[in-house]
């Protein structure tokens, strides 16, 4: 009777299945990829993060360990294993422990695309049906790679091929047996064996599984004992990609979104930015360290918090790991709890079970919290929250999150596209983009293109210029009066303008400015895509008084960089569908363009020769120093109470910006101008991008004309004039200290 009534429920039920279209034709959620212009995987963007693989691609040691943890039988049953649903009901019928299911892949296959989670007589039944209907219409191979590819193993990985690369950092390929045994035993349950949340119990998950990869003879004994032995590497920032370029991902992602708003995170979108892996890399190396070393000049600020220690009972408990869990923490920056201090050495613990010892240089640092007379509420002790990181020679140091933001980019001067950016400090802590979001006055940096207005009106490189006070009345300013000084409060006489902007000294721009008129110099800057709105046409302009972005900087100092053409700045070159058939294409300005010159290639030619000057003798003379060449140009730029710090410059193959400041505007310290707090930076990453590069200069144009002039005890000097400009008589050589040092 009740087989004659399943033979009932079978031929009503079964022809009302669903179309198993869905499965034949899978077409999974991918997410929106973004990757280097050479290729590298750089941002990923979806509610599910998947990389579908093909069966043959997925490596058999893979297949063993998930048929191991999930379905022995899978290559002998029919859709529902019947040795194994009576194995579970005689373990659950003995109880005493956790009941056992015996859901095979095919079933879990028939519930991941069709069912519920429910757990009812009836829903369970459905299962079966249509798992029956799985094998009858589908090879084994084709259902084991649905399932891999379909099934969701926590950190919003679904499929073992992106879980994969975001525990491990790995291809499906590459993993050992024992990564592939901790992979496989997530199924069961994502979270409660996640080895990101839950160690330990993912721990005991995996070695389960080897040991049942070793009953069915998949593994020998050997192979066990490695797996056992392994420490496993588990990733915890799940946006950590092979190039460390989030801003430039969220950008992507956003161009990506705008164009294609429906499905931009679900139809597996292909992003192509511009930027290379090599110079990013460079860029984000730099800038860090750029912002460490800024940080450290200005001392330990102490202890970051205190944590709770009562539920500690020893230095390995595994409530430390609870107490960090939720701390933000990079690869060259890590949270610690200290466990004991003495006098020369400190104890911590590192999230994941590491104790370091901290002594000798390590300790420098931070000596003065250490101290019994530090602050208390500073001071170093147990339970006390710091940063450790790992010096040059691998030890330990204690370190802290520097309060302090940067942005840095750099750019191809001819084409515009963008080969580095990096919006700030850390895109976990704060995700805002410097490089493209931040309005910032530019200081000195800004003076390049008044120098540029006043050779249209007339001055020369040689143009004599007074270096001495000078005092603005009330009716002049039309507010209160107004008495500008130089940066180092000195000042020399009659300069050469060439050396007045080597020097950067504000009274020689005032002056210019002056001259030439404010509303003309608020019209000029125009030319370099700069905003009048931001540029107020007062005197103060001549000090970089504005408002400006890096990106802005970038794109105006391209300019002068191109001979005088315009650019038009851009991150992404193309965006591809799922079969990288292209979507959009970007569309350069080709080099050269008559149509977007934007000043003379003479004017050009003229303000590249005064800013290599700024690196050779001037304010960025480090630079020419470090990197030991003669075609860098570029200027410092510090604002007014140190609140930013500038550098801006480039080479003929290379654009880049260095900015560094605080997000609340406040004082950088004194001696923390562009030349000491951002041209390191610059200097950083010009050092990996100009390797192997050939010193290269600007092609001399027509209409310029080189006259000697009297130096200092040094012989002639060569100046360059327009033709129109060249004076009839040569003046003498102004009476100031061309060695004196610059700063700024």
């Amino acid at each position: 009777m009740a087989v004659a009534m399943a033979g009932v429920v079978l031929i009503l039920t079964y022809p009302n299945l669903p179309s198993l279209e869905v499965l034949t034709d899978y077409r999974p959620k991918i997410p929106l990829r973004v990757y280097t212009a050479d290729g590298h995987l750089i941002g990923e963007f979806g509610e599910e993060r998947r990389a579908v693989v093909r069966i043959q691609d997925v490596p058999d040691i893979m297949k063993q360990a998930i048929l191991s943890a999930e379905d022995e039988r899978f290559y002998e049953h029919g859709g529902v294993d019947i040795l194994g649903v009576l194995r579970a009901a005689y373990f659950n019928l003995l109880g005493g422990g956790a009941r056992q299911g015996a859901s095979t892949i095919t079933q879990q296959v028939a519930k991941n695309f069709f069912l519920s989670s429910e757990k009812t007589y009836s829903r369970k039944l459905y299962e079966a049906l249509l798992s029956f209907k799985i094998e009858h219409n589908l090879s084994k191979d084709q259902i084991l790679e649905l399932y891999i590819n379909q099934i969701y193993l926590g950190q919003r990985a679904y499929g073992f091929g992106a879980a994969a690369q975001i525990y491990f950092g790995k291809q499906l390929a590459d993993l050992t047996v024992a990564e592939a045994a901790m992979l496989a035993g997530l199924p069961k349950a994502p979270s409660a064996y996640n080895p990101v949340v839950n160690p330990k119990r993912a721990r005991l998950r995996q070695q389960y599984v080897l040991r049942r990869m070793h009953e069915l003879g998949f593994i020998d004994t050997k192979q066990q004992e490695a797996a056992l032995k392994q420490t496993l590497v588990v990733k915890r920032d799940t946006n950590d990609f092979a190039v460390h370029a989030e801003f430039v991902a969220e950008m992507a992602r956003q161009i990506a979104a705008e164009r294609f708003p429906d499905d931009v995170y679900t139809r597996g979108l292909r992003v192509h930015t511009t930027i290379l892996k090599a110079d990013q890399e460079a860029a984000y190396a730099s800038l860090r360290r750029g912002v460490f070393d800024y940080d450290r000049r200005h001392g330990y600020r102490g202890a970051e918090a205190f944590l709770d220690m009562t539920e500690v009972k020893s230095d390995q408990d595994e409530a430390l790991d609870e107490l960090l869990q939720d701390i933000n923490g990079t690869e060259d920056l890590q949270p610690a709890i200290v466990l004991k201090v003495e006098a020369k050495q400190v104890r911590a613990y590192r999230r994941g079970g590491e104790l370091v010892t901290i002594s000798g240089d390590g300790l420098k640092f931070a000596a003065r919290m250490i101290d019994e007379k530090a602050p208390p509420n500073k001071r170093l002790r147990r339970g006390a929250l710091i940063r450790v990181q790992k010096d040059d020679k691998g030890s330990w140091q204690i370190a802290q999150m520097p309060e302090a933001e940067a942005a840095f980019l750099a750019a191809d001067p001819y084409t515009g596209s963008i080969r580095a950016l990096v919006g700030g400090f850390d895109f976990n802590r704060n995700k805002f983009n410097h490089a493209t979001q931040a309005w910032r006055q530019p200081g000195s940096s800004f003076k390049p293109f008044i120098y540029s207005a006043s050779l249209e009106k007339g001055f020369t490189p040689a143009s004599i210029i007074n270096d001495e006070p000078i005092v603005f009345p009330a009716s002049v300013t039309g507010s209160q009066a107004w008495e500008p000084k130089n940066y180092d409060g000195k000042y020399e006489g009659p300069m050469r303008m060439r050396t007045g902007l080597a020097k950067s000294k504000n009274m020689i721009s005032i002056r210019i400015l002056q001259a030439i008129g404010v509303q003309y110099a608020q019209d000029y800057v125009t030319h370099f895509g700069f905003e009048t709105d931001k540029h107020p046409p007062y005197l103060t302009m001549a000090l970089g008084a504005g408002s400006v972005t890096p990106w802005q900087m970038v794109n105006a100092y391209a300019i002068f960089a191109n001979g005088g053409y315009r650019i038009q700045p851009y991150i992404v070159s193309e965006i591809q569908d799922e079969k990288k058939q292209s979507l959009a294409q970007a569309q350069p300005v080709s080099p050269g363009n008559e149509e977007m010159r934007v000043i003379d290639p003479r004017n050009a030619y003229v303000m590249d020769s005064m800013l290599r000057d700024v690196t050779i003798y001037g304010t960025a003379a480090r630079a020419s120093a470090t990197l030991k060449r003669k075609d860098l140009a570029g200027k410092t730029g510090t604002t007014n109470e140190h609140v930013d710090a500038w550098f801006c410059g480039y080479q003929q193959t290379v654009v880049a910006c260095s900015w560094i400041g605080f997000d609340q505007p406040k004082n950088l310290g004194n001696g923390e101008t562009g030349g000491s707090a951002a041209l390191p930076t610059w200097i950083g990453y010009m050092a990996k991008a100009l390797k192997d590069i050939p010193e290269s200069f600007l092609p001399q144009p027509e209409g310029l004309v080189s006259v000697d002039m009297p130096g200092h005890g040094k012989g002639p000097t060569k100046e360059l004039f327009f033709k129109e400009n060249v004076p009839t008589e040569v003046p003498p050589a102004p009476p100031e200290d061309e060695n004196a040092k610059p700063v700024d």
